[in-house]
């Protein structure tokens, strides 16, 4: 057996036949890995698993869809997100780690901060918040402007708001974030598409491999560049990182850590663009409150997130016994906090199924998890997802869906994967 079928089965071989034989009995959760009507519209499962509790065992996994459960389970410290081969039987550990040997580093393999636990993961967001600041993030602003306004001005009447500008535009911030020449930007597009399926559980064969050839390939040129940036570094925050005065970052290290802004960073807020330009095409009330009100748009961006998370899941592994609503919970169970179900608690957020723009307590969703593990790049999705659409509503107010709007097939980031518009008026 291959190296790359060892690890497509023991990181998602096994699992995938567990959740076929655990929704074939039945299993409520199980569903929401295989039913399609699920993966198209989440948000009824949510209800429906909300209703069963604040949390809710299946046959592989504890899952809970209410907004305060979620919260304590993402900010425990008896929880985490390491993976730990000595809770396999010993021949699949054994397989783990025979597989890990010749493995790529993907979003969700070590070092990634996705699941690396305390003290490792402290370090890490130690070293790397040290140039990923506040100011630094803020200081991006008029380049993402200026790179919103190139991108429309090379559209015509019609195009797909993904392919030609949602995608486009993230993919360029991360490539300065980088230091990456913009004649790759269509290169590091393709391999965080590549990558952005390996955050689902259960994927094909056919899937994981051809992911693991974009992986494989993406950590090639990124290794390289790493000793180009050694060289001869820029003003870029990656040439920082390298360049880290006394404790420094190893280059499996940096090689996450970039891996996990191409894929995590990008593909959240291509999937924020997307669905917030469809969320204000479709509705032209809202889009109408922005336009007289432009004040709104920071609190817009968050209803946005918190209507239709572009994260919809994640998982927390227990570490030692601990009593979560009022559930006694052991070392090795999973808990599965539902983000988007959260994100429409009835509990925390009035008329949660209603997209309003002027919604006070917005900024409560959990899209960006909690605890720890807080997304590190939070603001910089925020600012990408204000600049880029007001940016395109400045320029197009009467933009419209024109054809049918295409939804990616991941679960676990929710997005379009294709949104033809018409532009009937340019400004």
């Amino acid at each position: 057996m291959s190296g790359t079928a060892l690890r497509w089965a023991t990181k998602h071989g096994f699992a995938r036949m567990g959740i076929s034989s655990a929704a074939r009995k039945g299993d409520v959760q199980a569903r929401y890995f295989v039913d399609p009507e699920v993966r198209a519209d989440p948000y009824p499962f949510y209800d429906q698993i909300r209703a069963q509790g604040p949390l809710v065992r299946g046959s592989l996994m504890w899952a809970t869809a209410r907004h305060d459960v979620a919260s304590a389970v993402l900010r425990s410290d008896a929880f985490g997100v390491g993976f730990s081969d000595r809770r396999l039987p010993a021949p699949v550990a054994l397989l783990w780690r025979l597989a890990r040997r010749t493995a790529p580093i993907g979003p969700v393999d070590p070092p990634s901060m996705l699941v690396t636990d305390p003290p490792d993961h402290t370090r890490y967001r130690r070293l790397v918040s040290k140039v990923f600041t506040a100011r630094a993030i803020e200081a991006l602003r008029p380049r993402i402007e200026r790179t919103a306004e190139e991108l429309l001005d090379g559209l015509g009447p019609r195009f797909d708001l993904v392919e030609r500008y949602a995608a486009l535009l993230p993919v360029t911030v991360i490539a300065d974030i980088l230091g990456v020449p913009l004649s790759m930007r269509r290169q590091f597009l393709d391999w965080g598409t590549a990558a952005a399926p390996t955050l689902d559980l259960g994927l094909s064969y056919r899937q994981y491999r051809r992911t693991e050839i974009g992986i494989r390939r993406s950590n090639a040129w990124m290794r390289g560049h790493f000793e180009r940036l050694r060289k001869a570094p820029g003003d870029d925050l990656l040439s920082q990182l390298v360049h880290l005065e006394g404790e420094q970052l190893t280059d499996d290290e940096l090689l996450a850590t970039a891996g996990l802004l191409l894929a995590a960073g990008f593909e959240t807020t291509v999937n924020l663009l997307g669905t917030g330009a469809a969320l204000l095409m479709t509705h032209p009330d809202q889009l109408e409150a922005l336009k007289a009100d432009p004040g709104l748009w920071r609190g817009a961006v968050e209803e946005m997130l918190r209507y239709d998370s572009p994260v919809q899941n994640t998982a927390r592994v227990c570490q030692r016994p601990v009593e979560i609503a009022g559930t006694e919970l052991r070392p090795g169970h999973v808990v599965v906090p539902m983000l988007g179900g959260a994100n429409r608690d009835p509990a925390v957020f009035t008329d949660p199924a209603r997209f309003d723009v002027t919604r006070s307590n917005a900024r409560d969703h959990l899209s960006f998890s909690g605890g720890v593990h807080y997304c590190l790049g939070a603001a910089l999705a925020r600012l990408e997802g204000e600049v880029g659409l007001k940016t395109l509503f400045d320029r197009h107010p009467d933009l419209a869906i024109d054809g049918t709007p295409r939804r990616r097939r991941t679960r676990v980031l929710r997005g379009y994967a294709s949104l033809p518009v018409a532009a009937s008026v340019t400004v």
